[in-house]
């Protein structure tokens, strides 16, 4: 599946559209994974329009930055992320606004304890 993401970057006057891949189910099949690469796609679209020469490979994490679903005018829902870097807005997808936050919501809290686990070594003392 093919989702349109607008792009703005901080400081410049005009958006830009790309799209990014998401898994062939329709929203209403979607898993937290599928939600997670979506994310992460959206923080890559950004990262691309602000870093065009950056590696677009490179680890994403998904914090530092507001988001919300939200109604769209002509139906379904958006998925909105802002941080100081700009903004990126993904959809209209059709799905209840509700489901889609609570995903996002467990999508963000799993990486946010996965990245606050410690580090543990293969040594053995």
């Amino acid at each position: 599946m093919e989702i349109t993401v607008d792009v703005w970057v901080r400081g410049e006057n005009q958006a830009s559209t790309e799209q990014i891949s998401g898994d062939d189910r329709e929203p209403h099949g979607w898993s937290d994974s599928d939600v997670g690469t979506i994310l992460v796609g959206m923080l890559r679209a950004l990262d691309r329009a602000r870093n065009p020469d950056a590696d677009h490979e490179r680890p994403m994490a998904l914090r530092g930055f507001s988001w919300i679903v939200n109604p769209f005018e002509g139906g379904g829902v958006v998925i909105a992320m802002e941080m100081a870097s700009g903004a990126v807005v993904a959809g209209p997808f059709e799905m209840p606004e509700r489901l889609l936050t609570e995903m996002i919501q467990r999508v963000i809290d799993a990486d946010r304890a996965a990245a606050s686990e410690p580090v543990r070594s293969s040594t053995v003392h």
